[in-house]
Protein backbone atom coordinates (compact mmCIF):
# COMPACT_ATOMS: atom_id res chain seq x y z
CA UNK A 1 0.00 0.00 0.00
CA UNK A 2 2.98 2.27 0.40
CA UNK A 3 4.39 1.57 -2.41
CA UNK A 4 1.29 2.22 -4.88
CA UNK A 5 0.50 5.70 -2.61
CA UNK A 6 4.39 6.40 -3.31
CA UNK A 7 4.25 5.55 -7.09
CA UNK A 8 0.60 7.72 -6.90
CA UNK A 9 3.17 11.05 -5.59
CA UNK A 10 5.47 10.53 -7.83
CA UNK A 11 3.33 10.23 -10.60
CA UNK A 12 1.21 13.31 -9.57
CA UNK A 13 4.60 15.29 -9.25
CA UNK A 14 5.60 14.64 -13.25
CA UNK A 15 2.21 15.61 -14.43
CA UNK A 16 2.51 19.13 -12.34
CA UNK A 17 5.87 19.68 -14.04
CA UNK A 18 4.75 18.65 -17.63
CA UNK A 19 1.21 19.88 -17.95
CA UNK A 20 1.31 22.52 -15.16
CA UNK A 21 -0.94 21.86 -11.36
CA UNK A 22 -4.08 23.48 -12.87
CA UNK A 23 -4.47 21.28 -15.61
CA UNK A 24 -2.91 18.47 -13.86
CA UNK A 25 -5.88 19.11 -11.23
CA UNK A 26 -8.81 19.36 -13.51
CA UNK A 27 -7.77 15.87 -15.43
CA UNK A 28 -7.29 13.74 -12.22
CA UNK A 29 -10.86 15.48 -11.29
CA UNK A 30 -12.09 13.43 -14.43
CA UNK A 31 -10.04 10.44 -13.66
CA UNK A 32 -11.80 10.14 -10.18
CA UNK A 33 -15.32 10.43 -11.55
CA UNK A 34 -14.62 8.03 -14.36
CA UNK A 35 -13.69 5.37 -11.11
CA UNK A 36 -16.93 6.54 -9.30
CA UNK A 37 -19.08 5.76 -12.43
CA UNK A 38 -17.60 2.48 -13.04
CA UNK A 39 -18.03 1.87 -9.01
CA UNK A 40 -21.90 3.12 -9.44
CA UNK A 41 -22.34 0.77 -12.66
CA UNK A 42 -20.58 -2.26 -10.81
CA UNK A 43 -23.42 -1.79 -7.76
CA UNK A 44 -26.19 -1.37 -10.46
CA UNK A 45 -25.24 -4.66 -11.97
CA UNK A 46 -23.96 -6.29 -8.75
CA UNK A 47 -25.14 -9.40 -9.92
CA UNK A 48 -23.42 -9.15 -13.46
CA UNK A 49 -20.08 -7.86 -12.82
CA UNK A 50 -17.50 -8.64 -11.18
CA UNK A 51 -14.74 -5.88 -11.02
CA UNK A 52 -11.60 -4.28 -9.99
CA UNK A 53 -11.31 -0.63 -9.99
CA UNK A 54 -11.84 0.63 -13.57
CA UNK A 55 -13.23 4.06 -15.01
CA UNK A 56 -16.03 5.11 -17.12
CA UNK A 57 -16.09 8.61 -18.16
CA UNK A 58 -18.94 10.84 -18.74
CA UNK A 59 -21.75 10.01 -21.08
CA UNK A 60 -20.15 6.22 -21.17
CA UNK A 61 -22.78 3.18 -20.46
CA UNK A 62 -21.94 -0.55 -19.59
CA UNK A 63 -26.04 -1.92 -20.30
CA UNK A 64 -27.15 -5.71 -19.13
CA UNK A 65 -30.46 -7.37 -20.32
CA UNK A 66 -30.14 -10.61 -19.03
CA UNK A 67 -29.41 -12.24 -15.62
CA UNK A 68 -27.72 -14.89 -16.63
CA UNK A 69 -24.91 -12.21 -18.87
CA UNK A 70 -21.35 -11.73 -17.62
CA UNK A 71 -18.78 -9.02 -17.35
CA UNK A 72 -15.63 -9.22 -16.11
CA UNK A 73 -13.69 -5.62 -15.98
CA UNK A 74 -9.63 -5.99 -14.88
CA UNK A 75 -7.86 -3.17 -12.92
CA UNK A 76 -7.02 0.07 -14.50
CA UNK A 77 -9.48 -0.52 -17.28
CA UNK A 78 -10.27 3.13 -18.69
CA UNK A 79 -13.15 3.63 -20.81
CA UNK A 80 -13.66 7.17 -22.08
CA UNK A 81 -16.69 9.16 -23.28
CA UNK A 82 -19.82 8.13 -24.92
CA UNK A 83 -18.49 4.40 -25.34
CA UNK A 84 -21.87 2.02 -25.47
CA UNK A 85 -21.61 -1.69 -23.74
CA UNK A 86 -24.35 -4.19 -24.51
CA UNK A 87 -24.71 -7.76 -23.16
CA UNK A 88 -27.70 -10.02 -23.59
CA UNK A 89 -28.54 -13.41 -23.30
CA UNK A 90 -25.78 -15.58 -22.16
CA UNK A 91 -23.15 -13.29 -23.31
CA UNK A 92 -19.62 -13.25 -21.83
CA UNK A 93 -17.54 -9.97 -21.94
CA UNK A 94 -13.88 -9.81 -20.37
CA UNK A 95 -11.68 -6.49 -20.19
CA UNK A 96 -8.46 -8.04 -19.19
CA UNK A 97 -6.28 -5.35 -17.06
CA UNK A 98 -5.07 -2.25 -18.32
CA UNK A 99 -7.11 -1.94 -21.75
CA UNK A 100 -7.90 1.48 -22.97
CA UNK A 101 -10.93 2.09 -24.75
CA UNK A 102 -11.35 5.78 -26.76
CA UNK A 103 -14.50 7.81 -27.28
CA UNK A 104 -17.66 6.47 -29.14
CA UNK A 105 -17.02 2.82 -29.10
CA UNK A 106 -19.60 0.38 -29.70
CA UNK A 107 -19.16 -3.45 -27.99
CA UNK A 108 -22.41 -5.54 -28.55
CA UNK A 109 -22.22 -9.30 -26.87
CA UNK A 110 -24.91 -12.23 -26.86
CA UNK A 111 -21.99 -15.07 -26.67
CA UNK A 112 -18.24 -14.32 -26.03
CA UNK A 113 -16.09 -11.08 -26.22
CA UNK A 114 -12.81 -11.31 -24.88
CA UNK A 115 -9.88 -8.26 -25.01
CA UNK A 116 -6.87 -8.88 -23.39
CA UNK A 117 -4.83 -6.99 -21.13
CA UNK A 118 -3.06 -3.61 -22.26
CA UNK A 119 -5.13 -3.63 -25.76
CA UNK A 120 -5.58 0.01 -26.75
CA UNK A 121 -8.86 0.69 -29.00
CA UNK A 122 -9.44 3.92 -30.63
CA UNK A 123 -12.18 5.97 -31.06
CA UNK A 124 -15.49 4.58 -33.29
CA UNK A 125 -14.42 1.59 -32.99
CA UNK A 126 -17.46 -1.61 -33.45
CA UNK A 127 -17.26 -4.95 -31.96
CA UNK A 128 -19.82 -7.39 -32.34
CA UNK A 129 -20.43 -11.01 -31.71
CA UNK A 130 -23.47 -11.66 -33.49
CA UNK A 131 -25.37 -10.89 -37.18
CA UNK A 132 -28.67 -10.15 -37.46
CA UNK A 133 -29.88 -13.50 -39.41
CA UNK A 134 -31.64 -11.84 -42.04
CA UNK A 135 -31.73 -15.07 -44.07
CA UNK A 136 -34.08 -17.33 -41.92
CA UNK A 137 -36.48 -15.39 -39.49
CA UNK A 138 -37.93 -18.61 -37.76
CA UNK A 139 -34.79 -20.20 -36.21
CA UNK A 140 -33.88 -16.71 -33.76
CA UNK A 141 -33.26 -13.28 -35.24
CA UNK A 142 -29.44 -13.68 -34.24
CA UNK A 143 -26.33 -15.70 -36.02
CA UNK A 144 -23.72 -15.74 -32.34
CA UNK A 145 -19.98 -16.29 -32.78
CA UNK A 146 -17.06 -15.28 -30.87
CA UNK A 147 -14.35 -12.34 -30.64
CA UNK A 148 -11.28 -12.94 -29.32
CA UNK A 149 -8.64 -9.94 -29.42
CA UNK A 150 -5.29 -10.77 -27.45
CA UNK A 151 -3.16 -9.14 -25.59
CA UNK A 152 -1.43 -5.45 -26.40
CA UNK A 153 -2.95 -4.91 -29.74
CA UNK A 154 -3.34 -1.72 -31.21
CA UNK A 155 -6.82 -1.00 -32.83
CA UNK A 156 -7.33 2.01 -35.31
CA UNK A 157 -10.36 4.51 -35.52
CA UNK A 158 -13.46 3.61 -37.01
CA UNK A 159 -13.00 -0.22 -37.04
CA UNK A 160 -15.30 -3.09 -37.21
CA UNK A 161 -14.65 -6.48 -36.06
CA UNK A 162 -16.95 -8.88 -36.56
CA UNK A 163 -18.01 -12.13 -35.29
CA UNK A 164 -15.84 -14.96 -35.34
CA UNK A 165 -13.10 -13.24 -35.14
CA UNK A 166 -9.51 -13.98 -33.69
CA UNK A 167 -6.94 -11.39 -33.02
CA UNK A 168 -3.68 -12.54 -32.24
CA UNK A 169 -1.33 -10.87 -29.30
CA UNK A 170 0.96 -8.06 -30.46
CA UNK A 171 -1.21 -7.46 -34.04
CA UNK A 172 -1.94 -3.29 -35.21
CA UNK A 173 -5.79 -3.16 -37.28
CA UNK A 174 -5.48 -0.31 -39.72
CA UNK A 175 -7.78 2.22 -39.47
CA UNK A 176 -11.06 1.99 -41.56
CA UNK A 177 -10.70 -1.77 -41.66
CA UNK A 178 -13.33 -4.46 -41.43
CA UNK A 179 -12.01 -7.13 -39.31
CA UNK A 180 -13.68 -11.21 -40.05
CA UNK A 181 -11.59 -14.26 -39.39
CA UNK A 182 -8.04 -14.74 -38.43
CA UNK A 183 -5.68 -12.15 -37.95
CA UNK A 184 -2.24 -13.73 -36.43
CA UNK A 185 0.22 -12.37 -33.74
CA UNK A 186 2.91 -9.33 -34.41
CA UNK A 187 1.40 -8.69 -37.68
CA UNK A 188 -0.41 -5.21 -39.33
CA UNK A 189 -3.51 -5.78 -40.68
CA UNK A 190 -5.21 -4.01 -42.88
CA UNK A 191 -7.77 -3.84 -45.75
CA UNK A 192 -6.95 -2.78 -49.49
CA UNK A 193 -7.68 0.81 -50.38
CA UNK A 194 -6.96 2.40 -53.92
CA UNK A 195 -6.87 5.78 -54.36
CA UNK A 196 -8.80 6.85 -57.88
CA UNK A 197 -8.55 10.00 -59.38
CA UNK A 198 -10.99 10.44 -62.57
CA UNK A 199 -10.57 13.84 -64.42
CA UNK A 200 -13.67 15.12 -66.45
CA UNK A 201 -14.89 18.51 -68.31
CA UNK A 202 -18.01 20.65 -67.53
CA UNK A 203 -18.55 19.73 -71.11
CA UNK A 204 -19.17 15.92 -70.54
CA UNK A 205 -21.31 14.76 -67.81
CA UNK A 206 -19.34 12.58 -65.18
CA UNK A 207 -21.79 9.32 -65.77
CA UNK A 208 -20.07 9.32 -69.52
CA UNK A 209 -16.59 8.97 -68.01
CA UNK A 210 -17.00 6.27 -65.52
Amino acid sequence: MIHLLKKIMSVLASECRTRGIYLTFIMNISHLIGFIRGGLFKLLYFRNIRSSLFSLQAHSRIEIFNKRSKVYVGKFVFIRKNASIRVDFNGRLTIEEKVFINDNCNINCVNKISIGRNTKIAPNVCINDHDHNYKNTTDGHLIMGEVIIGENVWIGSNVVVLRDTVIGDNAVIAAGSVVKGNVPANTLFLNKRENKIIHYSHSKPLSEVI
